[in-house]
């Protein structure tokens, strides 16, 4: 009996962690697409930003500008000190919890790609693809300057 209702109170809890509830609070920024909320590494669904050490150059000035560390901190300022609601849409290859996050209503990632400081990561999503539009014909953030995709750099197209 005792067994049974160790096992029963065991799927509770799995089920209770795929319910689909919003993992909501401060987030703390780890980069322009992933966030920390409660210890749980959130990396924000259907967009990619440039990695920390990426640089973009200029088209202006040809000045060499730390754009993944641009766009983090365009994150942490749009994050301020709100809470941040998300929905878990699943897991990533590493691990990650992948979520539609939210400030004050606001969709998280829309506002990134829209600002050009994120772009919408086709491989995975079309959904942000109006709001890249956006940002490239206003020249916002990324779109103002020379860079390689994120998914190029990473591969070491730098």
């Amino acid at each position: 009996m005792i067994r049974a209702a160790v096992l029963a109170f065991g799927v509770l809890l799995a089920f209770a962690a795929f319910s689909g509830e919003p993992l909501a609070g401060r987030a703390s920024v780890i980069d322009g697409d992933t966030i920390e909320i409660h210890g749980t590494r959130i990396r924000l669904e259907g967009i990619d930003a440039p990695e920390s050490r990426q640089t973009c150059t200029s088209k202006e000035t040809g000045e060499v500008v730390r754009c993944g560390q641009r766009s983090a901190f365009f994150l942490a300022d749009l994050l301020a000190e709100h809470a941040v609601t998300c929905t878990e849409a699943g897991k990533d290859r590493y691990g990650r919890t992948l979520a539609h996050c939210a400030v004050e209503g606001q969709d998280v990632g829309a506002s990134m790609v829209r600002a050009g400081w994120a772009l919408a990561f086709v491989r995975y999503s079309r959904e942000y693809l109006p709001q890249e539009e956006e940002a490239r014909s206003a020249a916002a953030g990324m779109w103002s300057m020379e860079f390689v995709a994120p998914w190029d750099w990473r591969k070491g197209a730098r």
